[in-house]
């Protein structure tokens, strides 16, 4: 295989693992955090997409733009599902919080078919045109853009989370939640505000997924929401450097080997095609990892 395809497949790896770590690290944090389960979160990853769709066909103005827009927006809509979905039902047993978040999954798939019908959407990038020449290859704009966003992100988190106070009250809550109490933070707010950013990361990565030229629809956030489970699985639950390796540890792997799988089977002149396989490349990691360490690559023992 020429090096130059080799190296544009691993950069759209490195972009598809850029996705799985703004969603998992949301429905890491909210885990972590409340210790909730949230079934429903690759809705909030289709949701996100349709506002910003929305907003972008309402407004006409560059869709990168409106991405911070259907952000707070999806903010809100945590806050609202946490207060009172979530909340009311805290501590009454794990299995009302699986069915709420069950409930929630067809909620907010059928209110997106009434909203915006079950037809497919997506956005033509004004930069979708555009490859940007590295060497001997070629990368679209969009996704570059997609990455440095995502590394941006993840230092302005990592920042937000150690320096600031709501930062370092969502990390003592994650670690002992009735000690945290004890020493006067609001633990409940804590919930509201972890669930409303999470909602939000689920909706850039819904929006950024959306505006590559990805097709959305009422019922798109079900594979989604399942590799950002094996993420969070991979690398450990509750831990958001895990859901980082992990997420671009998946998106690489279920581009780059399909390929090469492919390659190595076209020297036996046998035909068979392996891109079919590329989601299942993700359970086949999480498979061999539970195997291997059952708590995850970053996780502790116990969880």
């Amino acid at each position: 295989m020429d090096i130059s395809i080799f190296i544009q497949i691993l950069v759209w790896g490195l972009y598809a693992g850029c996705i799985y770590i703004l969603l998992a690290i949301g429905l890491n944090l909210i885990f972590g955090v409340m210790k909730v389960v949230n079934f429903a979160h690759g809705e909030l990853l289709m949701i996100g997409a349709y506002v910003t769709f929305w907003l972008y066909s309402s407004s006409g103005i560059n869709p990168y733009l409106v991405v911070p827009i259907s952000t707070f927006i999806m903010a809100i809509l945590g806050i609202l599902i946490e207060r009172f979905g979530f909340r009311p039902i805290r501590g009454t047993g794990k299995l009302n919080e699986i069915f709420l978040s069950l409930g929630l999954i067809y909620l907010l798939q059928n209110s997106a078919a009434l909203l915006w019908t079950t037809n497919s959407r997506t956005i033509h990038s004004p930069y979708s045109d555009i490859l940007v020449p590295l060497g001997t290859i070629k990368l679209p704009l969009d996704y570059i853009i997609i990455i440095i966003a995502t590394i941006l992100f993840l230092i302005a988190f990592q920042l937000f989370m150690k320096k600031t106070t709501i930062g370092r009250a969502m990390r003592a809550t994650s670690q002992n939640r009735e000690a945290a109490a004890l020493m006067g933070i609001n633990v409940e707010r804590i919930d509201m505000l972890s669930f409303a950013l999470g909602s939000a990361l689920a909706a850039v990565a819904g929006s950024l997924w959306l505006i590559s030229g990805q097709m959305v629809n009422p019922y798109v956030g079900s594979l989604p929401a399942i590799k950002a489970f094996a993420v969070i699985i991979i690398g450990g639950l509750g831990s958001i450097p895990g859901a980082i390796i992990a997420g671009l540890i998946l998106g690489i792997a279920e581009n780059v080997v399909p390929v090469i799988i492919q390659s190595l089977v076209a020297v036996f002149n046998v035909e068979m095609s392996f891109t079919a396989w590329k989601d299942t490349i993700a359970f086949l990691i999480l498979i061999i990892v539970l195997i291997l360490r059952p708590t995850g690559l970053f996780g502790k023992k116990g969880e």
